[in-house]
Formats: structure tokens, C-alpha cells, sequence
């Protein structure tokens, strides 16, 4: 007979019933009796009263009876904390049995009882079980440690259990081992700081040798592990990489995931040229293809994968088109899916295959695949130009079959088409305008009157057509509205004498009928615009529209990296990662993949470098290793904090002491709450950002800038320079200077537009750099920028951003972003505008520091032929901030001995000696010694500066 009989039951003392037996002699009574107790219990019936009767059913030999008792005390053991102890006897009992299964299943048990009470006395109990002779009770005694650790961290830390799990990695038994790492993960999660899984490459050795034997979970473990270690060079990780391979095969779509993951992961640092990167992409390719034959789910699980694959490296399944075919019984969802990575992997080689399919797909009978596929045929279009053509003569052929939702989506993707190939495909407007009247839906009434007002010149009865539309405009969703009244002011500025009066319709309609303050906003704008000035209407309204590039849909490249550390998890499924949908954010770590090698950037930016990397001229485009561009394509630029948070990747790239020890650390020399984390930078107006930084002494001395600061005509201003050409920025030229003034930095630009179009949405954001310049403010442009217009603006700047020393020290990386794009440029900033206020030494203390630095940190510089005496030079450099500690006159030369401080601290001491030479010009000798001698070169260029200007 089934177990079902313990669910059904007729009596009415039923709890005084079950008490009898569960005291009953006979042990098939009891056995039953405890049946009948977990029954009830299990479909939601308070059986908490029998407690102590069952507790005593735990002395038995019987293993049925012993495993169900253990389940009814991790039940009640919560809410009957002072019966529960009455067990713990049992516990300390069980784990000495001679038979290993018992003293597992009380170690397991133990680690399910979460009473503080109890854990205590079962410290002692799991310890010897952690060096239990038997296997199969080491691994299950791994586990309950990261039980215990969630009860009581304190408690396991104290007992030296993390220890006792480090050492089971070197176990024998490789489950041991897998049980082992997976604790330690899961600790190692809650508590991201802690260094638990120290991995080094004796550790992951041991684990590559206990992957090949472990059960499937156990290498899910181990190989998650793997994937959070970064090998030492391209050598260790093309080991790993070959002796993780074999996983490809397995059975378990979870193991094959993880092995993908560990290798996507580590190929980063494999050189393009190596003939081993080349066989890893063929490996990888058909487990990938093998996830697809699995049911509907696991598809989905490894569409969404293959879908991150694919956007990080498309030669791995370049040639695998076929298999992401739809088949006719595939569900919805795995269909949107196929049809996503089919785009993805769409090229001049394949595109004829895909094309005939996707135009199969749009005759199916499921309307939101239908939608998709002819979307899907526009994207191919924008993708692959050649293929221009004949995706234009399939979405017509599509149009003449007259099924209204395909009309509408083909009408959608060839406004695209327009944008991306201008001047082509006009021809094909008469058939769009012919089936005008059965749009229904917003976006495709709104593409089709912007494809009416964008070629209004070439439709001979384009304002009929608007006139008609305009006859139910408050009806129409505000997509369709702005697209209108943009649409009929095209026409107007091509057509003004015939349009007048439906110009001046759709303007009243927009600005006084309409309660819709964006659509009221530009109706304003054109109206002034137009009542101004027509020819500026003109330049801005039918102003040359930017290309529309083929992928929009691409995960930006910081996020994707990311992703392609949690392949196999849910992160991967979503395309977020986990601290979007994980609750409370914790053990949530951001992971990145590891530094490229010189020779194996991303196939996306060949022409990139790693941030920081020396190289013979300036860079033009800021590394993609810089998390800079992170957010750059969405940046939405709040108010100003103090320097963007340290983003994942700086701490491999290590942010610290980087100018090697100096005489306070780069980002020393602060009081808490100063420059530290939550620092936020006030506004440039009320205190000199850069006072904050360096000051040791707090906040009492602020304004205090008495002592030896420089007069307020400040530093020396380069003249500007032109820092972004417009031929490299679409139009827009950056010129600019930087500038000292009372303590704050601020940098001064001149925004040109040379361009046809006006800009708008301007942004600014720096790359890491050696002294953590950053902007303390967003860039303020209160006006769009029309043609041919300049404006001027001083941007505020502040120290308290991300450290990373750069090549030249001084090399700041600069992205600006406006409507049109992102431009990125690079310059050099004068070491002078970071020098501070408060940086004049008093004698006794020059002398002690100049004394300590050692000799060859010493460096000499001649500045020749300078027009200055000792006082001008003295007073010269004072304005900015370099400050004369003690005048001589030796031998009829003057000597000065000079100090200074940057904003991170550091301080650079100078001799300097005049030679009087001809009448007018002299000669300079310069020694300066600094703790941190990369500075001395950029500080004898400010000397240099500030005297020969």
C-alpha cells in the first residue's frame, strides 16, 4: 500500500491517538506512528504538542524511523527551542555511531536546527566529523559549517572552522572537495570583504584534478570557483582553460554553462594570434549548438546565454546560423529569441539564408513573431548594406499582401531604412502613401508622418495627407502629436506659401488647446523660431540628420562584461545583474573580466589600448578598460558629487600609493569625512574644493589663508588650446585652459559648433588620473549651440575622484557627450593648478625634510635665460602657490629654498639658484626633492611656465 493512507484519516482524538502509539512497544507501531505525525504535519496541522513523544523515538537504530524523526525536530526545533535541547544528547551520540549515514545525518540535522541554544553544543560534534575517516560525512559536514556560519558567524570564526575548510580543498575525495568550495563560496558571498577562498595556483591545481571525478553539482561548484580567480598571465589560464574543455561534453546543461563561463571569462587574456584561441572557438561552438535540442526551458536558459556570447565574441557561432532557425512547435518565447541572436549573427555571407526565412516567418499566424520578423528584416537592412535592396523589395511584397499589423511594422522598419540609407530608396514612398489610411497604430502613424514631412518636396499632395491627420489630432497619442507638428513645420519651411494656414492650425492646436507640456514646449519654440527668424528654422528644423547605426539594442560594453561573469545564473537570463533584482544587495559582488593582454583586445575596439598604458603618442580614445564609458552612452549627470565612485576594475588596476610611497600616500593626508567616500563637492562659489582635500588639520582652518597663500590675481592661465578638432568630433571643437583661482580649479572651454545642426544635452566625464581630477559640477551649456555659435564656460573641478596613475602623470582622458555622440579626447593639465595654498613649510621643518629625502631622489633642472631678479621670481611663484621658505646670498648669487604641496599631499622641496648672467637674462639652476620623484619633471615644466610667461 502507498504512503497515502498517513494523510486520511476519520478519528477525532487524533493528536491523543497518536501520543498512545508513539509510545508503543512495538517498533513497526511506532515507525507508523511518526508516518501519521509528518503526515500532518506536512499538510499544514500543529503536531508540535507530541514534541517530547517523538524526541524520544530518536533512540533507535532504525534509519526510516531516525530520518524521520530528525524532519519532524527541524520543523518545531524554532518554535520549541527549550524541548529541542532535550536532543542535543542524541546529536552528540549519533555523531560517534559506527555507521556513517547516521553520523552524516546528524551532522546534516544539526546544521538544520537553527536555535542559538543548540549551536553551541554542537560545535564540538561537527569538529570531529570534519575529520571523520568516511568521505561521505566530511562533505556533508562542509556543508553544515556554512549552515552554522549563516546561524552564527562569530561563533564559527571563533572555532576555527574556516580554517578546517580551507584545509578539506586538499582533500582526497573530490567530493569532499566540492562540498568544501561551495561552503566556503557561499560564506565568502555574504561576506565579500573576507578573503575566504584564497585561491592561488597550488589551490587550483587541486581543484582541476577533483573536477574530473566529482558528481555534476560538485563541478557546477567547483568550475563557479574557477571563474572567480584570475590567472597570473595568458600561460596559467590557457592551462586552465585546456583542462576545463572537457566539461563541454557533459551531460548537464549547468556544467556545460559554467564551463563556458570559465572560458569566455579567461579568453580574455589569451593572445588573438595563439593557434590555441582559434581551437577554443571551434570547441565552443557545438555544446552551445547541443543546449539547443534540449525542452523548451532549457533552450530559453541557453538562448539567453548564447545571446551575451554572441555580443562578446560573433566568432564563435558565426557559422551556426541554422540552428537558431525557428521550428514550427518552438513556444513564443524561444522564438523572440532565435529571431534576436539570427539578427546578431546576420552578415554579407549568410544574409541571403536568412532573409528567405524571415520572410517565411512573417506569413505565420502568431502576430507578435509576425511583428518581429519583418522588424528583424529592417534590422538586416541597417546591418548588412548590401542587403539594403533586397530587404526593401521584401518588406513591399509584404506591404501588397495588405494584412494590417505586417502594413503597419513594415511601415515602422523603412523609416529606418531612410534614415540609414538617405537618398536610396525614396521611390518606394508612393506605395507607403497608398495604404495611409488603415495605420491605427501610434508608431506606425507617427513613422509614416515623418517619412511624409521628411520628403514633403517629393509628395506632390503632402499636405493633404498632414490635413487629414490633423483633423483628429487631440484624439492621437503625444508620439503622433510631436511627430505632426514637427512634420507640418518641415512642410511649412518647404512649402510656405501653400501651407501657411495649416501651419498656423497645428501651432494653436499644440500651444493653447493642448494640456501636454512637452508637445506645448516645442510648439513655442517653433513658433518663436519661425515668427524670428525663418532661416534659423530652416538650419535647425531640416537640419542634416545624424546616420542611424545598426546595432541600438547591444548591451553596453561594462554591463555586458559583467554578464558574461554570471553566465549560467539567473543574471544571465534577465541581462541585469544581480544587485538590479537581488534584495538588499547582499553577498551581491560586482565581477569584472580580467585585464586584456597587449595582444587580444575586444573584437569591438581594435584601436583601443588598456587605461594607463604607455605608449609612444597620445591616446585619442579613452581605453575600454576605464569604466569610464560605463554609463557615458545614457549619462545622465545628477548633481555634482565628488568624484565618481571606484568603479571594479580599479581594484585590479590598483588604486594605491601609485606614485610610489610619497611623503603622505596619494589620497592621504585627510581627515574623515573630507575627501573621503560621501565627500560631496560643494558648489565652486563657496569653498575652494581643493582646501578640503589637502588640509590635515580639519576643518578649523578653512578660510584661514594666511599663511603664505598667494595673492588673489592667481596662478598663471595658459592660453586655451585647441583640445578636440572638429573633424574628429562631428562638427564640435573643444578648446580650452585650466585655472587656479583662490583655491579652486576650474576648467575653462570653448564649445564651437562648426557642424549644420544645433547641440543640445551636453555631459562631461573624466577618465581615473594620477591626482583624481574630477568635474565638481555638470557641465552647465544653458542654450542649445546653434551653427557657427561659440560659448564659453568655466567648469569646476575638484581632487576627490578615482586614482590611477597615468602615462604622462599629468594626462588627463576627457569624454564629452552631446545629441549627436560621444567624443573623447586627451590633454595635458599644468602641474601648477594643483598646487595648494597651504604649502609653505616653515624652516625648521624644510630643513628636517630635505635632510630625510634621500639624495637620489634629487633631481637637477638649468631654466635658462630668464629676465627676472630674485625678488620677481620670489613673487612671481608665490601667485602660484610656490612659496619661499629662506632667502641667501651666497657669493654674490641668490639662493632661494622653496616648497610646495599638491592637492594629494605630497610635498616638493626646491633650491633655486640665480646666476646673474648678461645684463638682462639669467640663468636658473633648479634642485628639487619630493618622496615621490615621477612628480620633480612636471614640477620643473610649471617653473619653467610660470617664469618664462
Amino acid at each position: 500500500m502507498t504512503d497515502s493512507k498517513y494523510f486520511t484519516t476519520t478519528k477525532k482524538g487524533e493528536i491523543f491517538e497518536l501520543k498512545a502509539e508513539l509510545n508503543s512497544d512495538k517498533k513497526e507501531k511506532k515507525k507508523e506512528a511518526v508516518k501519521k505525525v509528518i503526515a500532518s504535519m506536512t499538510v499544514g496541522k500543529d503536531v508540535s504538542a507530541l514534541f517530547p513523544d517523538v524526541v524520544n523515538c530518536m533512540q533507535t537504530d532504525n534509519l526510516e524511523l531516525k530520518k524521520l524523526v530528525y524532519l519532524y525536530l527541524m520543523n518545531y526545533a524554532k518554535s520549541q527551542p527549550d524541548m529541542a535541547i532535550m536532543a542535543v544528547n542524541t546529536f552528540v551520540k549519533d555523531c560517534e555511531d559506527p555507521n556513517p549515514l547516521i553520523r552524516a545525518l546528524a551532522v546534516r540535522t544539526m546544521g538544520c536546527i537553527r536555535v542559538d541554544k543548540i549551536t553551541e553544543y554542537l560545535c564540538e560534534p561537527l569538529r570531529k566529523c570534519l575529520k571523520d575517516e568516511d568521505p561521505y560525512v566530511r562533505k556533508t559536514a562542509a556543508v553544515c559549517v556554512a549552515k552554522l556560519h549563516d546561524i552564527n558567524a562569530q561563533l564559527v570564526e571563533d572555532q576555527g572552522f574556516l580554517d578546517t575548510l580551507k584545509d578539506l580543498i586538499s582533500d582526497s575525495n573530490p567530493m569532499v572537495v566540492a562540498n568544501a568550495v561551495a561552503a566556503l563560496s557561499e560564506i565568502a558571498e555574504s561576506h565579500p570583504s573576507s578573503n575566504l577562498l584564497d585561491l592561488n595556483p597550488q589551490s587550483i591545481n587541486k581543484l582541476l584534478t577533483a573536477l574530473n571525478e566529482c558528481t555534476e553539482w560538485g563541478q557546477i561548484f567547483i568550475l563557479d570557483c574557477l571563474a572567480n580567480y584570475t590567472p597570473k598571465d595568458d600561460r596559467e589560464a590557457q592551462s586552465i582553460c585546456e583542462r576545463v574543455t572537457p566539461r563541454l561534453s557533459h551531460a548537464n546543461s549547468a556544467v556545460v554553462l559554467s564551463a563556458v563561463k570559465v572560458l569566455m571569462k579567461f579568453m580574455e587574456m589569451l593572445s588573438k594570434d595563439l593557434d590555441y584561441y582559434g581551437t577554443l572557438l571551434k570547441k565552443l561552438a557545438p555544446p552551445l549548438v547541443t543546449l539547443l535540442s534540449a525542452e523548451p526551458e532549457l533552450q530559453y536558459v541557453a538562448l539567453r546565454n548564447i545571446n551575451l556570447i554572441v555580443q562578446k565574441r560573433p566568432e564563435i557561432l558565426k557559422h551556426e546560423m541554422k540552428v537558431f532557425f525557428v521550428k514550427y512547435n518552438d513556444p513564443i518565447y524561444v522564438k523572440l529569441e532565435k529571431l534576436d541572436i539570427m539578427i546578431r549573427l546576420a552578415s554579407q555571407a549568410n544574409i541571403a539564408q536568412v532573409l528567405a526565412e524571415l520572410k517565411e516567418y512573417a506569413t505565420e499566424v502568431d502576430v507578435d513573431f509576425v511583428r518581429k520578423a519583418v522588424r528583424a528584416i529592417g534590422r538586416c537592412a541597417i546591418k548588412v548594406e548590401q542587403s539594403a535592396e533586397r530587404c526593401v523589395s521584401t518588406l513591399l511584397d509584404l506591404i501588397q499582401t495588405k494584412v494590417n499589423y505586417v502594413v503597419q511594422e513594415a511601415i515602422v522598419v523603412i523609416k529606418d531604412i531612410f534614415r540609414k540609407y538617405p537618398n536610396k530608396y525614396e521611390s518606394v514612398i508612393a506605395t507607403l502613401c497608398e495604404n495611409l489610411d488603415s495605420l491605427d497604430e501610434p508608431e506606425a502613424r507617427a513613422a509614416m508622418i515623418w517619412i511624409v514631412g521628411e520628403y514633403a518636396e517629393r509628395i506632390d499632395n503632402a499636405d493633404e495627407l498632414l490635413e487629414s491627420f490633423l483633423e483628429g489630432f487631440h484624439d492621437e497619442s503625444t508620439q503622433v502629436q510631436l511627430q505632426l507638428l514637427t512634420a507640418i513645420v518641415k512642410l511649412f519651411l518647404k512649402k510656405p506659401t501653400e501651407t501657411q494656414e495649416l501651419v498656423q492650425q497645428v501651432l494653436s492646436l499644440a500651444t493653447q488647446d493642448s494640456d501636454n507640456p512637452d508637445l506645448r514646449d516645442r510648439g513655442y519654440i517653433y513658433w518663436r523660431l519661425l515668427s524670428t527668424d525663418p532661416v534659423a528654422a530652416k538650419e535647425v528644423v531640416l537640419a542634416e540628420k545624424p546616420l542611424i547605426s545598426e546595432e541600438t539594442d547591444l548591451i553596453e560594453p561594462t554591463l555586458l562584461d559583467e554578464l558574461i561573469c554570471y553566465i549560467g545564473t539567473l543574471a544571465s537570463v534577465y541581462h541585469k545583474p544581480p544587485s538590479a533584482f537581488v534584495e538588499g544587495g547582499r553577498g551581491v559582488v560586482h565581477k569584472s573580466l580580467p585585464p586584456r593582454t597587449a595582444s587580444s583586445e575586444s573584437t569591438e575596439s581594435p584601436e583601443t589600448a588598456p587605461a594607463g598604458a604607455p605608449s609612444g603618442e597620445q591616446p585619442d580614445v579613452i581605453p575600454t578598460q576605464g569604466d569610464l564609458l560605463g554609463d557615458l552612452l545614457n549619462l545622465d549627470l545628477g548633481p555634482p558629487v565628488g568624484g565618481p565612485p571606484l568603479t571594479t576594475s580599479s581594484v585590479q588596476m590598483g588604486a594605491v600609493d601609485l606614485l610610489g610611497g610619497g611623503l603622505d600616500s596619494l589620497m592621504g593626508d585627510e581627515p574623515e569625512g573630507i575627501g573621503g567616500p560621501n565627500f560631496v563637492a560643494p558648489p565652486a562659489a563657496t569653498v575652494p574644493p581643493n582646501l578640503g582635500t589637502s588640509m590635515g588639520s580639519g576643518l578649523s582652518d578653512l578660510f584661514d589663508l594666511t599663511s603664505g597663500v598667494g595673492t588673489l590675481s592667481g596662478s598663471y592661465v595658459a592660453p586655451k588650446a585647441v583640445w578636440l578638432p572638429a573633424m574628429k568630433a562631428k562638427g564640435l571643437e573643444i578648446s580650452g585652459t585650466f585655472t587656479r583661482q583662490v583655491g579652486s580649479i576650474s576648467m575653462d572651454l570653448q564649445l564651437t559648433n562648426k557642424a549644420l545642426q544645433v547641440m543640445t544635452d551636453f555631459a562631461i566625464q573624466f577618465n581615473r588620473n594620477s591626482f583624481g581630477l574630477a568635474p565638481a559640477a555638470p557641465l552647465q551649456v544653458h542654450a542649445p549651440l546653434s551653427p557657427n555659435q561659440t560659448v564659453e564656460i568655466s567648469l569646476p573641478l575638484n581632487t576627490v575622484g578615482s586614482v590611477m596613475k597615468m602615462e604622462p602623470l599629468n594626462n588627463l582622458q576627457v569624454a564629452v557627450k552631446n545629441n549627436i555622440d560621444v567624443f573623447y579626447f586627451s590633454t595635458l593639465y599644468p602641474l601648477h593648478i594643483l598646487f595648494v595654498e597651504d604649502g609653505k613649510m616653515d624652516r625648521q621643518m624644510f630643513l628636517a625634510t630635505w635632510k630625510d629625502i634621500p639624495n637620489e631622489n634629487e633631481a637637477q633642472f638649468q631654466i635658462r635665460d630668464c629676465s627676472l631678479n630674485a625678488e620677481a621670481v620670489s613673487s612671481r611663484l608665490q601667485s602660484s602657490n610656490i612659496f619661499t621658505v629662506a632667502k641667501r646670498n651666497v657669493e654674490g648669487q641668490d639662493m632661494l629654498y622653496q616648497s610646495l604641496k599638491l592637492t594629494n599631499g605630497i610635498w616638493v622641496l626646491a633650491e633655486l639658484r640665480i646666476q646673474p648672467g648678461n645684463p638682462s637674462f639669467t640663468d636658473l639652476e633648479l634642485s628639487l626633492k619630493c618622496r615621490a620623484p615621477e612628480v620633480s619633471q612636471h614640477v620643473y615644466q610649471a617653473y619653467e611656465t610660470i617664469l618664462k610667461n
